[in-house]
Formats: structure tokens, sequence, C-alpha cells
């Protein structure tokens, strides 16, 4: 089974999350995510991550995907040599495992986030496609994201469209 045909169906089969995807303005945007990756100037890092993790083809195929994206300031956080080390061959799986954390099958706004964190007392789970959980919860007007390595990482950037998605930039890399 390829990586996509894979993610795909670990995607359907996993239940993700249970905030209804809305129609958003994305049947107006003309570029995938990974396009809209690489025409941004702060997901340099991400861009090459994806590209060496094998990636790309999954994240600009039909989706729709919801992808929290760290910035290259999100990257440049992790201690020295952190991404230089994932970059490497041998630990491709494990670039991949922490890169699908990032991922959520279905296009979720950040309206439809904090009104289903409302809902239920502050927080939303979401179900990545890489099969961990995170948390969304509300700091004031904020969305937070807490991950299965106890980080609260911060949505700087959300609602970006893409024609197969939508994309929420992150001050900071969620670890499974």
């Amino acid at each position: 089974m390829t990586k996509c045909k894979l993610i795909a169906a670990a995607t359907a089969a996993a239940g993700l999350m249970t905030i209804p995807a809305a129609a958003h303005d994305h049947k107006m945007a003309k570029k995938t995510i990974v396009e809209t990756a690489v025409a941004s100037d702060q997901f340099d890092t991400l861009e090459t991550a994806v590209v060496t993790a094998g990636l790309a083809e999954t994240l600009s195929g039909d989706g729709p995907f919801t992808v929290f994206a760290p910035t290259d300031d999100a990257f440049a956080k992790l201690p020295a040599g952190t991404v230089d080390t994932l970059l490497q061959p041998e630990n491709r799986a494990q670039l991949t495992d922490i890169l699908t954390y990032h991922v959520v099958a279905g296009r979720y706004t950040s309206g439809q986030i904090v009104a289903a964190a409302k809902k239920n007392g502050g927080t939303a789970t979401l179900t990545t496609v890489q099969g961990g959980t995170l948390t969304a919860m509300l700091h004031g007007n904020d969305i937070m994201l807490h991950d299965s390595d106890n980080n609260m990482i911060g949505v700087v950037k959300a609602n970006v469209a893409a024609k197969n998605g939508i994309i929420h930039a992150i001050d900071g890399v969620l670890m499974p």
C-alpha cells in the first residue's frame, strides 16, 4: 500500500475529530497545502521536512486536511541539531511520525475549533493522522494545542485556505 493510501486509510478509519466540517473559502483557493506552504516565506523548514519524509504527494492530494504548521521560528526553538538529525535518512520514520502528528483529517477552521472547545468545557480533542491526540484549549481568544509531550503550542495565524484543506501556523513543534 502506498504512503498516500495508507494515510488516507488511517484517517478514514480513525473517526478523527468530532467537529463538523463547514464550507469555507477553500473553493476559491487554487493551491494545495504544500503549494501554499511553499509560497509562504515562513515554512521553509517544514517544506524541507515534508519532502524529506516523502509526504509532499500526500499533502497535495484530495484531503481535506487541517495542518498545524510549525513556522521556521518554531523549528528554531528546538534544541540545536534536532532538525538536522531528523532530516537524516535513518530518522525518516521518526520525522514522518512527528509531521503526521501535525495533521488532522478534515477541514477545521479556528471558529469551528473554538466552538467545539466552548461546547466541551474549554477543550476539544483532535485525533491526528499519526493516531495520537491533540487537545485544543482556549486561552483568552487564542487557541493553544497541548501535545502528548506536555507542550503548549499557540496558533499564531489561523485559517490559511488551500484547495485541499486549511493551515494554522503554530509557534512550536508538536511532539507525539
